[in-house]
């Protein structure tokens, strides 16, 4: 290992030495303390870096992922230089902050956490994602972005990110998550969502249920912030689809006589929904981005592990579904794609997670399920979904490992020429997925020394 990524896990293990609620139960996320002060301090100490350039906000329960990334590629094709702060990473620690969709290199972020260190003493219980907050601010800044998307990393209201101002706060699908912090009726988890709304600045809502969209709706005139619904106000339509992407149009109300097509290569209505979003938020974000930024922005989008093809035949799709209305979409999304194609699933959850609901979603589909434990703190016993799915008629087994679960799923895959879904929480599908990458280099190297 070279002195460049010794210094990037030495960075991490002091990012890690504090308080990093993603690795806590939902039990002792309901006794965390969320303040704003703890970040605001620290940003002051560094400058208030987040101040140096606009921002669009993203929060939601599904699609901010996406709808993030979107926005972030239409602005680095329109040419701004693009800033993205995303959360949790698949893979690396780095990819939660980008500049114009490259991850932040490994010995500038080791840098950063040494010039910030002397800033964080003294802040008491300050956390991990309020310090890679900060990092990510300070990084932008001196990159001298001329724009940032800032996705929240949970709720809103009281979220690290909330420290910004920015030009308009979006708002995505919202459904039931981390109900033990968020509330458990989607008008309270609205309500936390909706702490982004910032006075008189434009609100984008993607397609909302009623009660959750009766709150956005009164945070906003309360705020005397624009209210635009997707659905109402932006209007879209599929047109066509394949693997290899989908095309659709748009009509603005704010441009009523046009109509924008568009196509994105993520796959699925709901990223039709999310492209659309992300287009409403364009649009009121005070930015000058064309049309071409944006078609060409969208058009070469990437976003891993949403219903990503790694292998075309049998089919291998990893997708980070993992609350109930994910795996409903996830599902609606199979039977357009793969109808009556038979599935083997590879799944991980957390404990947290309404681990029943969101595999009754899919159960119809199954022919086989494997069940594995990540090596995340908060995953759930392989034991204890196989004994789930069985109650849901569903053939299951436990792996051992991650990768003997991957090993097992592909040869009931080959072997029956289904499609191999990896599938169930964002920790184990990047693990599978890690896994996946590292038998394709192994057999690549076999291939090259036969």
């Amino acid at each position: 290992m070279d002195n460049e990524e010794l210094a990037y896990n030495r960075a991490l293990d002091y990012l890690y030495s504090f308080i990093d609620y993603s690795l806590k139960k939902e039990t002792d996320l309901a006794k965390a303390e969320f303040k704003l002060e703890r970040v605001r301090t620290l940003l002051a100490r560094l400058g208030n870096p987040h101040r140096r350039y606009p921002i669009l906000h993203v929060a939601g329960t599904k699609g901010k992922g996406s709808t993030s990334a979107l926005l972030a590629s239409a602005l680095t094709a329109a040419g701004y230089r693009t800033g993205l702060y995303t959360s949790p990473h698949l893979q690396d620690y780095a990819e939660r902050i980008q500049l114009n969709g490259v991850p932040i290199p490994h010995g500038r972020l080791a840098a950063l956490v040494e010039e910030i260190r002397p800033h964080v003493e003294g802040i008491e219980k300050i956390t991990t994602f309020e310090i890679t907050t900060a990092l990510a601010f300070l990084y932008f800044a001196q990159e001298q972005a001329d724009a940032a998307v800032i996705e929240v990393g949970l709720g809103g209201r009281l979220d690290a990110t909330n420290v910004v101002e920015p030009n308009v706060a979006v708002i995505t699908s919202i459904s039931y998550d981390h109900m033990f912090v968020l509330g458990d009726t989607l008008a309270q988890i609205a309500a936390e969502k909706g702490g982004i709304i910032k006075p008189g600045v434009p609100v984008v809502s993607s397609p909302q249920k009623e009660e959750a969209l009766e709150v956005l709706v009164r945070i906003a005139a309360e705020r005397g912030s624009p209210f635009t619904l997707v659905g109402r106000d932006v209007l879209y339509q599929p047109l066509e689809h394949s693997l290899e992407g989908q095309t659709f149009s748009i009509v603005d109300s704010k441009d009523a006589e046009k109509s924008v097509i568009l196509r994105i290569p993520l796959l699925g209505l709901h990223q039709v929904e999310n492209a659309a979003t992300a287009y409403a938020a364009l649009k009121r974000s005070g930015l000058q981005v064309s049309e071409q930024g944006i078609w060409e922005g969208f058009a070469s989008v990437r976003w891993p592990c949403r219903f990503e093809i790694a292998r075309r035949e049998p089919p291998l799709i990893f997708d980070v579904a993992h609350n109930e209305d994910s795996f409903l979409r996830l599902r609606q999304t199979l039977d357009e794609y793969y109808p009556g194609r038979p599935i083997v699933l590879l799944m991980g959850v957390s404990r947290d997670k309404v681990f029943p609901a969101m595999l009754a979603q899919i159960a119809p589909r199954l022919g086989h399920l494997v069940a594995i434990r990540s090596s995340h703190p908060r995953a759930l016993e392989a034991e204890t979904i196989v004994e789930t799915a069985k109650r849901l008629g569903v053939n299951a087994e436990a792996a051992p490992t991650v990768e003997a679960g991957l090993e097992r799923a592909l040869a009931l895959s080959e072997a029956d020429n289904a499609l191999l879904l990896v599938a169930g929480s964002i920790f184990s599908t990047a693990e599978v997925k890690t896994a996946w990458e590292h038998r394709m280099a192994q057999s690549a190297s076999k291939s090259v020394e036969k």
